[in-house]
């Protein structure tokens, strides 16, 4: 039997990615045990995936944070009796990791992230190639391994059941059809302008049979949400009320979601609802697009200057965030109601 510890810390949206192929290579070798190392507040992703899956949750803000936390990991895992190291990060921490355990004559592979390729893109504009997606990657360290393994993930729920019982505190039932909204993101670069997401959300709350469902976090998306939430009808605002195992849940039973460039946008692929996904400075052909989603539902517009950022980070060199602000609000709507008129 082989032990094989899985490294994935962050972020949000990479770590869920890992989702379906933990699955997949768990499933295909029974008899070997996979744990997955990643942070805490992500634990509950790993934890239903099979007899053969556990999560080892890492507190990275305070009790394994900086030197005396790595060596907190170090020392709990060396007694873990691991033979196989998956490094699905390829950061300094995960580094640190993987070379002690190649020390100690464990067998190690780590990701390809594919830096140059997606520099190259960005310098160039080149987008004819779309590059290996995330998910790909991941398969690829499992095979260095010896654990290659077909994709046969399907949904989160598969193999849980889905209570819709737990959600009564923020739904009584499920009534028409529902849209989840989710409009913020990590960088400025990949959120499309509040005005005219007010205006999408304005316009769907009015449609007959329908309910906006609010997806963020955080006390400035708390505000901006609950306005929304107050000044328009058939809107429901969860914001602050959901763990991950509930925010999973929910957005199962949405009919489509509307996400940036972030974790949502990955999330609801785990639970098989389609995505209409905004792209702005980054582009869906660098890799991070969502598993299994369908690339008609990209809503972008073609400029001189995209992708101008893998992760969006970086301010607009223009100054005017045109790959966002040309997007218009009836462009998103319509894309949304062709997904629901698919659906029907």
């Amino acid at each position: 039997m082989s032990k094989v510890l899985v490294i994935r810390l962050s972020s949000f949206g990479d770590v869920a990615m890992l989702v379906p192929v933990i699955f997949s290579v768990a499933a295909k070798y029974p008899q070997d045990r996979f744990s997955v190392m990643t942070r805490k507040a992500f634990a509950p992703l790993f934890e239903n995936l099979g007899f053969n899956v556990n999560v080892i949750p890492l507190d990275v803000k305070k009790k394994h944070k900086g030197i005396r936390g790595f060596f907190k990991v170090i020392r709990r895992i060396s007694t873990m009796g691991f033979s196989h190291v998956a490094d699905e990060h390829n950061v300094l921490r995960s580094k640190g990791i993987r070379y002690f355990m190649k020390m100690s004559g464990r067998k190690v592979a780590y990701i390809d992230k594919g830096r140059k390729e997606k520099e190259n893109i960005i310098a160039t504009k080149n987008l004819a190639v779309p590059l290996k997606s995330t998910v790909q990657r991941y398969q690829e360290v499992f095979d260095k391994l010896g654990f290659p393994a077909e994709m046969v993930f399907n949904n989160y729920f598969d193999f849980i059941p889905r209570d819709f019982s737990s959600l009564r505190s923020i739904v009584t039932e499920k009534r028409g059809r529902w849209i989840g909204i989710a409009p913020f993101s990590k960088h400025k670069g990949k959120i499309y302008p509040m005005d005219k997401m007010e205006q999408v959300v304005a316009s769907l709350s009015k449609e007959q049979d329908t309910t906006i469902i609010l997806l963020g976090s955080g006390k400035e998306e708390q505000r901006i949400l609950s306005a929304w939430a107050e000044k328009y009808p058939n809107i429901i605002n969860p914001t602050g009320k959901l763990n991950l195992e509930k925010e999973l849940l929910l957005i199962s039973y949405m009919d489509v979601v509307l996400s940036m460039d972030s974790a949502n946008m990955h999330l609801a692929s785990l639970v098989q609802v389609p995505v209409v996904s905004i792209w702005g400075a980054t582009h869906p052909n660098l890799g991070f697009f969502g598993f299994r989603q369908d690339m008609k539902n990209a809503v972008q517009i073609d400029l001189e200057c995209r992708p101008c950022a893998v992760f969006g980070e970086l301010p607009c060199q223009r100054g005017d965030y045109a790959c966002l602000e040309r997007i218009t609000p009836d462009s998103i709507i319509q894309r949304i109601n062709n997904v629901l008129d698919k659906k029907n």
